[in-house]
């Protein structure tokens, strides 16, 4: 006798989009709503991809925040069977480009190498009005199933 898994598949609305006020407050929200979204997929992710996209959701947020001195920034994310991706979008035309880490305070310099690592494939695209960066973080980690 044997037996069929069944198909993974997405079944829980796969699409966040929101705008979000650049201020250094939206970050906590948007960490939230990310987490929100994850715990409505089915079927589920794992603990530490959970861990790993709200990572990602709180520095690409932080980073525009801190970077891009416009107004909103935008949070889009989309889960399919084989990823999570996360793409944030922001006015300002500079790209993200890694700097070296400040150990001794306060001025940041690991949140653009960590999300390099954590996703598969980070994407930086010019827009009109800015630039989206996205990043894609696989739902399960290397020997899951």
């Amino acid at each position: 006798m044997s037996t069929a898994e069944a198909p993974r598949t997405v079944t829980a609305s796969p699409v966040l989009e929101l705008q979000l006020d650049c201020h250094s407050e939206a970050v906590g929200p948007a960490r939230h709503l990310a987490a929100g979204f994850l715990e409505q997929l089915e079927p589920s992710v794992e603990r530490d991809t959970r861990e790993a996209v709200i990572l990602v959701v709180s520095e690409l947020v932080t980073n525009a925040v801190r970077h891009a001195g416009g107004e909103t920034c935008t949070l889009r994310m989309r889960a399919g069977p084989e990823s999570v991706v996360v793409a944030v979008g922001d006015s300002s035309p500079v790209l993200p480009r890694p700097r070296t880490p400040d150990v001794t305070g306060e001025g940041g310099g690991f949140g653009w190498s960590m999300v390099c690592r954590i996703a598969t494939a980070v994407k930086i695209r010019r827009e009109p009005a800015g630039k989206t960066v996205t990043a894609i973080i696989p739902r399960q980690g290397p020997g899951s199933q």
